[in-house]
């Protein structure tokens, strides 16, 4: 595994802390951060921080332009595992991110198959980027997540996202 410090592990936990700030709704609650290579915060975002439809990642990407030289050298702190597949934009957080140019991805909870089946990390590490998963801070995701999870364990995949 890359290396993990624990200044990226203070910015999962704020990653993941800052989901609980998300309105409900019918999809998950994710909170992001993006640090420059010191570990300052240059953005946050939640989902639907901004509106009904919005993923945190994408939040935290609009509150930076998109040619900041910082970018060349951050990371981005996901508690949810950046999307790969979206219904409901023309992009996805992957390829948001991809577009960023940010070289290093953090997160907390791989996505479920419940929704669809996400290939985010595994898209984000063929092309180059550096991703970490952090396994033991998903129960936490999860418990922030435990009702749209009931919810979601009783349809199909496939809602738009």
């Amino acid at each position: 595994m890359p290396d993990l410090t624990q200044a990226d592990l203070r910015l999962l936990r704020q990653a993941v802390e800052l989901s609980r700030r998300s309105p409900r709704g019918h999809t998950y609650a994710v909170g992001a951060v993006i640090a420059d290579a010191e570990h300052r915060v240059l953005a946050t975002g939640y989902t639907r921080e901004t509106g009904p439809a919005d993923h945190a990642e994408e939040v935290a990407l609009a509150k930076l332009a998109a040619d900041d030289p910082r970018l060349a050298t951050a990371t981005i702190y996901t508690s949810l595992e950046p999307c790969s597949v979206r219904l409901s934009r023309p992009r996805s957080c992957t390829d948001l991110i991809l577009a960023s140019g940010i070289p290093r991805v953090v997160f907390a909870w791989r996505e479920p198959e419940l929704i669809v089946v996400c290939e985010g990390a595994e898209r984000l590490t063929a092309a180059g980027r550096t991703v970490i998963e952090v396994p033991e801070l998903a129960p936490r995701v999860r418990e922030i997540n435990a009702d749209v999870l009931r919810v979601l364990e009783t349809v199909e995949p496939s809602r738009d996202v």
